[in-house]
Formats: structure tokens, C-alpha cells, sequence
């Protein structure tokens, strides 16, 4: 396995990802899409998942293919930039047809970012105008980092961001992954300079330092996160509910629901890889599959173990790059892996 060209989801061809973001808000919105509907699924293993749409992509469901998957930031406000998207989508005239009406089909998640320094004195949501302009910026390429639904995140110990990764495989499939990294858990070893994720980096795509040396790690669950936020509102603040990492594996493999389904449940070992902790009563941590259907599988169970374990390292090294593409900006309450340990 080696990763594709530009090291990111739209590596699966025909698929493209926009993002757009208001740097005041500090929050923004990413969407995948591709020149046609595709196969997806979802599992969730986090215990306080944000989501819209979303039991239409079990497997015994009858909708088969969706327009967009949209990853979001503001919480439950944050859903309604999927009705931006479904607006946009309407528009060009793309989505499940009856008779004369035209309905896209649009799954999405949210994180929790309305605690992180930014201006969130709204009157009117500004989310729904956030999906369709990135819906209109989707594009084969994008920015990684502070951008999109990234835009706000937070880890437990510094900055998150949006993160993307692909891999070829041998049987000649691509699969690629999206993550918006916003956990209550650390993506960074004690010290907050090595990366969980090291064992797996490709090439230096993290800053390349390699696996911590020290041993005995993951016995603290210290969040600066929540101690930063407490000190914005001045008071104790729950974590409950504040916080998700929110992904998207993909491939251009062809498969069913439920094929989907299970490479969207094994790309969590890549989730619980890059964060420690992980899936928590407090974060509603899932993962989106998306699956082109335009290469078939010569050998599917041989292949489906491949794709699903690709899947698993995609995510944790997108997860790692979030971080370290991550940059300051006014307001932050969080220091960026790029300022080095505070």
C-alpha cells in the first residue's frame, strides 16, 4: 500500500470535498460529494452522537445511494448546513426523483466547537450558508487544518482540525479518509509533541518524530480543553456532549450497505489508534463509508479485509495530520501543535 497522490479522500476519483468557514465564527462546514450518488453507511460508537439522516444508511433501509455526506461544526445548529447543501443540490438538479420532485439525499454529523473563543452572537444561523458555499467549493482539492469544519476544533490538549489520507491498494482500490478531530482525548503522547498515530505516519506527513519513547502512557485523562473552556465562561463546564472526532472512509471499491457499513465499523480501530481516549460516553465519535462502486472486487473477501484494514490506517493518520496542520489564530484558547508543547 502506498498513498495516492495528493494524500487525500478525493484520491478515490470522482469524489471531491469543499469547505467553507467563517474565521469570526470560528466554526465551518465540509461536504463530500462526487459526480454521482454513492453507497454509504455510518456506525457510531461515541455515546453523544450529533447527526441527521443517518437510519437511512442501515442496511435493511431502502434509500441505496446518497448525493453528500456533510461534516460540520456548531453543535446542533451545525445540522442545518446539510439543508444549505440539499438547496444546492436541488439546484443542479441532483437527487432521488419521483414523478416531478427532486429530493437529495444528504446524511451529516456535527462537532461541538460553540466554546472555543469564537463569535457565536448569531440572530440567524449561519450554517445552512455554510453548506451550500461549500458544496460549491467541492473540488478534487482543499485545504487541511483550520479550514472547513476543522475550522474550530479542539483536542484535549491542543488545536484540532480537518484531516485527510489515502492508500492505493495492491488490488489496485484507493481508499482515502476525512476526519474533523474535535475529541475530549489527546492525539498527542504526554509532552504533546509525538503523535499517537506515529507507528502508522507515511513519509514525514506529520512532522515525522516518530513513536514516543517513554512507556506507561495513557494513564492520565487530563483535558486542557475543558480547562480552557471552563476559564472562557468562568465556571466548571461538563464535558458531556462537547466534543466528537466526525469521519468519512471511502473507496472506489464496489460495495453493498452493508460491505460499507463494515469498513465504516473497522476504520474505528484507526480512531481509537490516533486518540487516547476514545469512543467516551462524552464524544460522539462515528464514521461515515462512502463507496464509488466503480472498480469491482475480483476476490471480495480477501479484498473487504484489505479495504477495511486500509480504511483503519487512513484514519488514524488523518486524524494526526488535523493536528498538524493545524494554525494560530486570534482568540484561540488552544495553542496549535505547530507552537510547540505550552
Amino acid at each position: 500500500m502506498k498513498p495516492g497522490p495528493r494524500n487525500l479522500i478525493t484520491d478515490v476519483a470522482g469524489l471531491k470535498v469543499g469547505n467553507a468557514e467563517d474565521h469570526a465564527l470560528k466554526s465551518g462546514t465540509t461536504v463530500l460529494t462526487a459526480d454521482q450518488p454513492f453507497t454509504a453507511a455510518v456506525h457510531v460508537m461515541g455515546g453523544a452522537p450529533g447527526t441527521r439522516e443517518t437510519d437511512l444508511l442501515a442496511p435493511d433501509k431502502t434509500v441505496q445511494a446518497v448525493d453528500a455526506l456533510v461534516l460540520s461544526g456548531g453543535s446542533a445548529f451545525g445540522l442545518d448546513a446539510c439543508s444549505g447543501v440539499v438547496a444546492g443540490l436541488r439546484a443542479m438538479g441532483r437527487g432521488f426523483r419521483l414523478g416531478p420532485a427532486v429530493v437529495p439525499i444528504v446524511p451529516g454529523a456535527i462537532v461541538f466547537d460553540l466554546l472555543n473563543g469564537g463569535d457565536k452572537d448569531w440572530e440567524d444561523s449561519p450554517y445552512p450558508a455554510l453548506g451550500r458555499a461549500a458544496l460549491a467549493a467541492a473540488s478534487p482539492e482543499f485545504q487541511l487544518g483550520s479550514h472547513g469544519a476543522g475550522t474550530g476544533a479542539l483536542t484535549g490538549m491542543q488545536k484540532g482540525g480537518l484531516g485527510s489520507a489515502s492508500l492505493v491498494l495492491d488490488s489496485g482500490h484507493t481508499v482515502g479518509a476525512l476526519v474533523v478531530a474535535n475529541p475530549i482525548g489527546s492525539v498527542t503522547t504526554p509532552g504533546e509533541r509525538h503523535f499517537w498515530a506515529a507507528p502508522f505516519e507515511i513519509d514525514g506527513e506529520f512532522g515525522g518524530l516518530g513513536v514516543d519513547p517513554a512507556s506507561g502512557l495513557g494513564r492520565t485523562l487530563r483535558s486542557r480543553k475543558m480547562e480552557a473552556m471552563a476559564a472562557l465562561v468562568g465556571a466548571p463546564v461538563s464535558s458531556e456532549g462537547a466534543n466528537t472526532t466526525i469521519a468519512i472512509v471511502a473507496t472506489d471499491a464496489l460495495l453493498t450497505k452493508a460491505e460499507a457499513q463494515r469498513m465504516a465499523t473497522a476504520a474505528h480501530d484507526g480512531m481509537a489508534r490516533a486518540i487516547v481516549p476514545s469512543h467516551g460516553p462524552h464524544d460522539g465519535d462515528l464514521v461515515f463509508a462512502a463507496a464509488t462502486g466503480a472498480r469491482p472486487m475480483a476476490d471480495p473477501g480477501a479484498e473487504m479485509l484489505a479495504l477495511c484494514h486500509a480504511a483503519s490506517i487512513c484514519l488514524a493518520r488523518a486524524i494526526a495530520r488535523a493536528v498538524y496542520e493545524a494554525t494560530p489564530a486570534p482568540g484561540d484558547i488552544l495553542p496549535c501543535w505547530s507552537e510547540g508543547a505550552a
